[in-house]
């Protein structure tokens, strides 16, 4: 039986008491499992004793999750974050690195929310901040005092991108998606085409065309129940065909 191509998730790095943890979503790895077809490998963020060349040797596939955390604005040129911000530079230190190398190399990547915004300034784009705070444009997110299943519902449309990846992928001019995102996209990076847009003009996804492998960036959950939503497991199933090719290369 051939091998499941291997897919490597870089971690969060978390202080649980007193000790710090590398942690994953279940969400995000059983959306591999289940609907990719994949078998995922949590990566430790732990930039300065992995290299990069020989992780990427090993593996078929990059996911880069969603965060409570952002990326530090130092590396988009942005203004100091709000007074308790979630940051994580263990793993900013670790995916900023990945992710031009993967995408150099012809890896294929899906990444989603704070690995949409990693995409971002790996290529050099910025983000905002604080979108809700912005004229014109809406407030993205969630409630966090609904219950799970209303903060990930859908919560509004997105634009297909005419000629894009998302529209051949899914079939569709428009879907709806959740939205549980306080930053998003200001300046997209260099190479990107913008893949979906929000009601308010807010780019919601992208690819990366001039790179070589499959890569698609979505600043909305699809892992979120991904079997049970269509366009999550057209995502998914894309995502896991073009690393089954990485496997026979």
């Amino acid at each position: 039986m051939p091998r499941k191509p291997l897919i490597g998730v870089p971690a969060d790095r978390k202080i649980i008491g007193l000790h710090p943890f590398h942690t994953v979503g279940e969400k995000y790895l059983t959306a591999l499992t289940d609907v990719a077809g994949v078998t995922p490998l949590v990566i430790p963020s732990l930039a300065d004793r992995l290299s990069v060349d020989a992780l990427l040797d090993a593996l078929d596939g990059l996911l880069f999750t969603g965060s409570p955390s952002n990326v530090e604005p130092e590396y988009y040129g942005g203004s100091p974050s709000t007074p308790g911000t979630e940051h994580d530079p263990a793993r900013d230190a670790l995916t900023l690195q990945l992710l031009p190398t993967a995408l150099e190399r012809g890896i294929p990547i899906l990444a989603i929310c704070r690995g949409f915004q990693e995409f971002n300034v790996a290529r050099g784009g910025s983000l905002h901040q604080q979108v809700h705070e912005l004229p014109g444009l809406l407030d993205h997110r969630e409630d966090p005092n609904q219950p799970l299943d209303v903060q990930y519902g859908p919560a509004h449309s997105v634009e297909l991108c005419e000629g894009g990846l998302l529209r051949r992928l899914t079939g569709r001019s428009s879907i709806e998606v959740n939205s549980v995102h306080g930053q998003g996209i200001d300046r997209l990076g260099a190479g990107l085409r913008a893949e979906a847009l929000a009601p308010d003009g807010l780019v919601e996804a992208f690819t990366a065309p001039d790179a070589p492998g499959f890569n698609l960036a979505v600043q909305w959950h699809p892992e979120w129940r991904a079997a049970e939503n269509p366009v999550s497991v057209n995502m998914f199933e894309a995502f896991g065909s073009a690393c089954r090719e990485e496997t026979s290369t």
